[in-house]
């Protein structure tokens, strides 16, 4: 098949594109490279089944695809909270120009949506069927509701125009390739204490996330794009649970550092539970993560050893 990955040369999307073209697949990786990196899909260039086109989704494309996999959009706060507004317009136009791509082609389009739907929630473990409890005008909120919006239209199309749609809700991924300063708990903790810096815990360290390898992530996404009978939204994630606390204290061992835990202020609306009910996932998919903690932080450790300076 002919596959669009936008998003393609960022973390969780160059992954993507590579276990694609293993498969066989024709793959365009699509990007404007506000966080993603041509690190990121370098390796992949020299394959005649791969192409690279800088683009921003915000600008309508005409492409020939079978699947469209819409990964574009910064994830992590610092890189959306750093421009909202282009934050809610990749989103929201972002998403509109792919399903319109979707409609025209008649191909199968998988949404990333994410775990942050459901804001700070209320319900734990969260299920599919939990509405949420977002601030709709917070900091945040560029991204939290961008995504929401992201799903609507998706639904949306798929009533109104028949588009052949996918969601799926993706939970905190960390792995190789992670870009070193996107401000989230794995690269935060990874290069504070690579480079013996304090590494910084916000709030009391007893929030609780759930951390999925990015090799599971991307199988689970693959299988959803492939079965023919659910659409979602499903979650992908994995639902064991740690605390802050413990996971800097499991990095900080792993690195053999001698760094300080500190401790500093919670940020407005951060989340203290977040953790997914994955038994969709389960039932539909025959999907649950296989590769335990211990092993991914220690490959993800081990790329990170080689870029941090």
């Amino acid at each position: 098949m002919r596959i669009l990955v936008t998003g393609g040369a960022g973390f969780i999307g160059s992954h993507l594109c590579e276990r694609l073209l293993k498969y066989g697949h024709d793959v365009i990786c699509l990007d404007n490279f506000f966080t993603g990196s041509k690190d990121n899909i370098i390796h992949l260039m020299d394959s005649h089944r791969f192409e690279l086109i800088r683009h921003d989704i915000i600008e309508p494309i005409l492409l020939e695809v079978d699947q469209i996999y819409n990964l574009a959009c910064p994830a992590s706060p610092v890189h959306y909270q750093y421009n909202p507004v282009k934050t809610t317009k990749t989103s929201v136009m972002g998403t509109i120009n792919m399903l319109g791509l979707a409609k025209r082609v008649r191909a199968r389009i998988l949404q990333a949506s994410t775990s942050e739907v459901y804001g700070d929630p209320k319900v734990h473990p969260q299920k599919e069927d939990y509405w949420g409890n977002v601030n709709c005008i917070g900091p945040r909120s560029c991204y939290d509701e961008g995504k929401r919006v992201a799903e609507t239209l998706m639904m949306d199309y798929f009533r109104q125009n028949k588009v052949d749609i996918r969601i799926v809700r993706i939970f905190n991924t960390y792995g190789p390739r992670m870009a070193l300063n996107d401000g989230r708990v794995v690269s935060n903790f990874m290069v504070q204490a690579l480079k013996g810096d304090d590494i910084t815990v916000y709030g009391n360290g007893k929030q609780t996330r759930s951390f999925c390898y990015v090799s599971d992530l991307v199988e689970g996404m693959i299988k959803m794009m492939n079965q023919d009978d659910f659409i979602g939204p499903v979650n992908m994630g994995n639902p064991q649970e740690y605390t802050i606390l413990d996971f800097a204290e499991k990095i900080k061992k792993l690195a053999k550092s001698k760094s300080k835990i500190i401790f500093k202020p919670l940020p407005q609306d951060d989340p203290l539970q977040r953790c997914p009910d994955i038994s969709l996932a389960k039932e539909k998919l025959g999907w649950k993560p296989v590769v335990d903690v211990d092993k991914g932080l220690k490959l993800t450790m081990d790329d990170f050893k080689k870029r941090v300076r």
